[in-house]
C-alpha cells in the first residue's frame, strides 16, 4: 500500500439529471472501483422515461413515498437527492444493510451539494417505512436478504406502488424473480442493456407470502470446543447463515486462551460464534463484537445472549474495521479476526489491510491479532510488512491460522 497516493477522483456517474462525482466509502487511492456501474444508470434512466427498452416510460417521482432498498454506495439516493423539483420525492427512504455504504451515501451526498435531510437513512434492522409509492431495490448478493427485506416492506406496498428491481444480468436469476413474485406479486425482466436488467413487478395485496422464516436458529456441532453444541442465531444476509463455515471452524480448533479481564475484539463478527466461544472458555473476558454489516451485528447479539444470558455483558458495534469503531489505541488484549476478501462483486484485500492497521493500533504491545484465511490470500506477507512478525499457528490444504504480536 503506497501511503502517498492520492485520493481518487469522484467518478462521474451520468443520471438524466446530469451527472455526479461519486466515490466508494471509504475512499481506497490504490484501486479506483466505482461507486455505481450500469444497473444503476439503467434503473435512473428508466425512471426518467429514458432506457433504450420498450419499457422507457417514466415514472412520477414528485410528491411520492419514494424507498430504494440495497442502494450499494449511495448512487441511487444521491441522484434522487439532487433531482431537479418536479422529479424529486416527496419523501426518500435508504435502507441498507452496509455501514459502508451509509457512509459512503452521506458523503456522496455532501459532495453532491445536497440537503443533510434530503434523504432518511435506515438500516436493514430499523422499523420500515409505513407508506411505500416507489419502492426501487438494488438486488442484493444474498438471497436471504433480498427475502427478508421484501417480507419486512411487503406492508407497506399498496395496488398502486412502483416496485423496480436492478441488476447485473449475472446477479439476476429465476429464484431472485421468483421471490419477487412471491411476496410482492406477478414479475418480469427487461431487455439486458450493458449487462444489466430491470425487474418490473406489479404488487398484489392478495398475496399471503407466509411468515418470515429469518433469523435462522441451528445448533453447532459438537466438536468445536466451548460452543460445542451451542445455538447459533442468524439473521438474513449474514455469511454462511445455514451452517458453521469451515474457515470459522478451524480457527474455533485453534482458538487463543484469554484470560479473566482481557479485552477482546471479534472482528468482522458475523454471527458472534469466535467471540461467544471466547466468552465461553474464559468467563470475566470483557468482549467488543464489530462488523459492518447491522444484519451480521445483530446476529452476533443473539447469539451472544442465547448462550450467555440475557444479562451478559459485551458490546456490539457497526463500523468500518476499527476506524470508527471508539476503541481507544493500545487498550485491546486480543483481536480474532476472519477478513472477507470480496467488496460487493470486487476482489480485494482493502478491507483485511484495514482491519489488521485497525487491529495494530487498538493492540497493546504485547497484544495479540490472530487471523483466519484461505492459504492463497498470503495475509502474512501483509502481518509481516504491519506488525514485523507473524507466526502460522496451524495450517491445512485450504485455510491457516496467523499470528501478529504488537511489539
Amino acid at each position: 500500500m503506497n501511503p502517498l497516493a492520492e485520493p481518487a477522483a469522484p467518478t462521474p456517474f451520468p443520471t438524466p439529471w446530469g451527472a455526479l462525482g461519486l466515490t466508494r466509502f471509504p475512499e481506497d487511492p490504490r484501486e479506483r472501483l466505482r461507486a455505481w456501474d450500469a444497473a444503476d444508470e439503467y434503473l435512473l434512466r428508466h425512471l426518467a422515461g429514458e432506457a433504450d427498452s420498450a419499457e422507457g416510460r417514466s415514472t412520477a417521482l414528485a410528491g411520492r413515498a419514494v424507498t430504494v432498498l440495497g442502494d450499494r454506495w449511495g448512487a441511487l439516493t444521491t441522484a434522487l437527492a439532487t433531482a431537479p423539483a418536479a422529479a424529486a420525492p416527496a419523501e426518500l427512504t435508504q435502507i441498507s444493510d452496509s455501514h459502508l455504504a451509509q457512509r459512503a451515501t452521506l458523503a456522496n451526498l455532501a459532495r453532491a451539494g445536497a440537503d443533510p435531510a434530503a434523504a432518511r437513512l435506515l438500516t436493514t434492522r430499523d422499523t420500515p417505512p409505513e407508506r411505500i409509492d416507489v419502492l426501487l431495490v438494488r438486488v442484493p448478493r444474498s438471497l436471504a436478504l433480498l427475502e427478508d427485506q421484501l417480507l419486512r416492506l411487503a406492508p407497506a406496498v399498496h395496488p398502486d406502488t412502483v416496485v423496480l428491481g436492478t441488476g447485473m444480468v449475472t446477479e439476476i436469476h429465476t429464484s431472485t424473480l421468483k421471490l419477487f413474485e412471491r411476496i410482492l406479486g406477478p414479475t418480469r425482466t427487461s431487455l439486458a442493456v450493458r449487462k444489466a436488467r430491470l425487474i418490473l413487478c406489479t404488487p398484489d395485496r392478495a398475496l399471503d407470502p407466509g411468515p418470515n422464516p429469518w433469523p435462522y436458529r441451528y445448533a453447532l456441532p459438537g466438536d468445536i470446543g466451548a460452543v460445542s453444541g451451542r445455538t447459533v442465531v442468524n439473521h438474513a444476509g449474514t455469511f454462511c447463515a445455514d451452517r458453521l463455515d469451515i474457515g470459522t471452524r478451524f480457527l474455533l480448533a485453534h482458538l487463543p486462551t484469554a484470560a479473566p479481564g482481557d479485552r477482546v475484539v471479534d472482528l468482522g463478527c458475523g454471527n458472534g460464534v469466535v467471540g461467544t466461544a471466547v466468552a465461553l472458555a474464559t468467563p470475566g473476558a470483557e468482549l467488543l463484537f464489530v462488523d459492518e454489516s447491522h444484519q451480521a451485528v445483530a446476529s452476533a447479539e443473539e447469539t451472544f445472549r442465547a448462550n450467555l444470558g440475557p444479562d451478559a455483558r459485551a458490546e456490539f458495534r457497526t463500523a468500518d474495521a476499527l476506524a470508527d469503531a471508539d476503541v481507544p489505541a493500545d487498550s485491546v488484549d486480543l483481536v480474532l479476526n476472519n477478513p472477507p476478501f470480496h467488496s460487493q462483486r470486487a476482489t480485494t484485500d482493502a478491507t483485511a489491510w484495514r482491519m489488521f492497521t485497525g487491529a495494530k493500533r487498538a493492540l497493546r504491545p504485547g497484544g495479540e491479532l490472530w487471523v483466519v484465511g484461505n492459504r492463497h490470500l498470503d495475509y502474512h506477507v501483509k502481518l509481516r510488512r504491519l506488525f514485523g512478525n507473524c507466526r502460522t499457528v496451524a495450517g491445512n490444504p485450504k485455510f491457516v491460522v496467523l499470528k501478529a504480536v504488537k511489539r
